[in-house]
């Protein structure tokens, strides 16, 4: 019988894969500066020369770039393929906001699924310090709600500890906080429908903690389905209105 030799795998592409981890799951984010090579071959325990083999391999792959005398970074360019002509043209397009809404429907209701399934202590922690953020930022501007309110349903994908559905939310922020903006924009002029918001958003919160991952997706869908009838009964008012004030008009001109 013959035995193949078992081959130790090379000190840069062990570095390569943890960098690679950790790149993956958020703990180095786009943009961010990697710590100095003498300070990030101490924390890994490794030679520099081999630190050094495994960011050029990084940066041959284009998840990192260096900067003259300043350092390395992430690549904050990694979701371009999810900011593209065709989703700014998406963006645009105020027949999208609908579609955008189901589309949250299948992406909100999974993370709010997982998260109540898979969140930890840290996990809740976070999301109901964002969501005291909501609360406290439901008399600013729009663009403050958005933000905050975008974090909200940040931190419960990042408690569903799915990589997939993380990166998906980061890389549509663009577009989901369009589609926020849009809501907000119609939904304020009924200042009566706000407080049935911040309900849906409570129930939500509560399944997640409850750790009932059936009632959060449920609070998820519940919350987006009273955003959609909502958007269009006040859409159907207004062209009511639209129809009235031309009769109106065609009445005064005769």
């Amino acid at each position: 019988m013959n035995y193949q030799k078992i081959r130790q795998p090379k000190l840069a592409d062990a570095i390569l894969q943890q960098l690679e981890t950790m790149i993956l799951e958020g703990s180095l984010l786009p943009g961010q500066k990697l710590p100095p090579e003498r300070e990030l071959a101490k924390q890994f325990d490794v030679s520099r020369p081999s630190l050094r083999e495994a960011i050029q391999k990084l940066e041959a792959k284009g998840l990192v770039y260096r900067r003259q005398g300043g350092g390395t970074y992430v690549h904050n360019k990694l979701q371009d393929a999810l900011v593209d002509p065709l989703f700014e043209l998406i963006s645009a397009n105020p027949e999208t906001q609908f579609d955008l809404l189901e589309f949250r429907h299948a992406l909100e209701g999974i993370s709010a699924y997982y998260a109540a399934l898979r969140g930890t202590e840290a996990d809740f922690n976070q999301i109901k310090t964002v969501y005291e953020l909501t609360k406290t930022q439901a008399q600013s501007t729009i663009s403050d709600q958005v933000d905050t309110l975008y974090q909200f349903y940040l931190a419960i994908a990042e408690a569903s500890h799915n990589l997939v559905i993380v990166h998906l939310i980061q890389g549509m922020a663009a577009l989901i906080q369009k589609n926020i903006t849009q809501n907000l924009e119609v939904l304020s002029a009924k200042p009566e429908i706000l407080p049935s918001l911040d309900k849906h958003r409570d129930s939500l919160m509560a399944a997640i903690l409850a750790r009932d991952p059936e009632s959060a997706r449920l609070a998820s869908h519940h919350h987006l389905s009273f955003i959609e009838e909502s958007l269009l009964q006040l859409g159907q008012e207004e062209n009511r209105l639209q129809r009235a004030m031309r009769r109106v008009q065609k009445e005064l001109k005769h």
